[in-house]
């Protein structure tokens, strides 16, 4: 039988490139190359399409071909040129190991439907609508779902510093991985916190501290038709969740340590699942998602964020809790490759 060529996307434009790049190694360590053919694009800080040989090392410094998603659906997959030569490479499905913009807000999504190429994770509408902070707290407003009290702020709008109930933390609304957030204690360092967001988003977030321990549940799959990973607890010492950002994530964070299964009673775990459930199904999302939140002292939930596009990296949550609950990446990534052959092209 021969083997389902998948082309795996990573890099990428956005300030998580290096996590992308990260994630794609666990990927191409977990995939069965007996079951697949994976054809490898890495994307430059600066936006070229390379195809190469994988993620390793100094794989953008490398000879490789440039290469691009052709949106003609008579292709189905990608144009290569090599040698002066234009070649055409067909694709039975994709993989975005993509975060942030360009990756995980619509964008590729939107060139991947017109191409006609089955793939995995959230449709156009689901990317955009988890990827803006603001947008998705009105949709689970509406599903029954607690968020953080918020302002949004933005690109020529100021803020009243002395009205806000401090602590507030501030955030770009379109990025992920802790870029550009800060914890604001007092009004004299609201400005800077606000200049620092808009470095990745001229949309800017300033949300109410919320009291509780960060948790978080990973969720595969379609409808009604889910698998809800393990529930986890990030343990903090000082701070906020930043691993991403620190030098060396694969040796242990300096503020955060994950606890898998969650350290949490019975029920807290229950109402974390159901939560997250509810709010991957109300933002639309399908393939995979990590939905994030905070667990109150009163044992409420409010929703954090939801990343359609978690990392996979060996020190990421979503293939910790998946794995916790018995599925090792390998199997997610099938089950993934499966659900997208199933859905066909959108």
């Amino acid at each position: 039988m021969p083997r389902l060529r998948i082309g795996i996307l990573f890099g990428g434009m956005s300030e998580e490139h290096d996590v992308s790049v990260r994630s794609a190694r666990e990927v191409a360590a977990a995939l069965d190359t007996e079951r697949y053919e994976p054809v490898w694009v890495g994307i430059t800080r600066g936006g070229t399409w390379r195809l190469c040989a994988g993620p390793d090392g100094d794989w953008d410094q490398r000879p490789a071909s440039p290469a691009v998603l052709v949106p003609d659906r008579g292709v189905r997959g990608l144009l290569v040129l090599e040698g002066g030569r234009y070649r055409t490479v067909r694709l039975d499905v994709v993989l975005p190991v993509l975060h942030g913009r360009f990756g995980e807000d619509g964008s590729v999504q939107g060139l991947l439907e017109l191409s006609g190429v089955p793939y995995v994770g959230c449709d156009v509408a689901g990317s955009a609508l988890c990827m803006d902070k603001s947008l998705a707290y009105v949709v689970a407003r509406a599903a029954g779902v607690a968020t953080p009290d918020v302002r949004t702020v933005g690109p020529d709008d100021d803020v009243d510093a002395e009205a806000l109930p401090y602590p507030v933390f501030v955030k770009p609304a379109r990025s992920g991985s802790s870029f550009g957030v800060s914890k604001v204690s007092q009004p004299s360092e609201l400005a800077a916190a606000v200049a620092t967001a808009r470095q990745y988003d001229p949309k800017v977030l300033v949300e109410a501290a919320v009291i509780g321990q960060e948790v978080g549940c990973a969720v595969l799959g379609t409808g009604t038709d889910l698998v809800v990973g393990e529930v986890d607890r990030i343990a903090l010492s000082h701070g906020f969740f930043r691993i991403h950002q620190e030098d060396r994530p694969e040796a242990g964070s300096e503020n955060s340590t994950p606890i898998v299964p969650a350290d949490i009673p019975d029920e807290s775990r229950d109402l974390v699942r159901r939560t997250a459930t509810t709010v991957y199904r109300a933002l639309g999302c399908t393939g995979l998602a990590r939905v994030d939140l905070f667990l109150t002292p009163a044992g409420t939930v409010v929703l954090n964020e939801v990343n359609t596009l978690p990392g996979l990296t060996s020190y990421s949550r979503y293939p910790r809790m998946m794995a916790a609950a018995g599925l090792p990446l390998a199997d997610v990534l099938d089950r993934l490759v499966d659900q997208a052959l199933g859905a066909g092209a959108r």
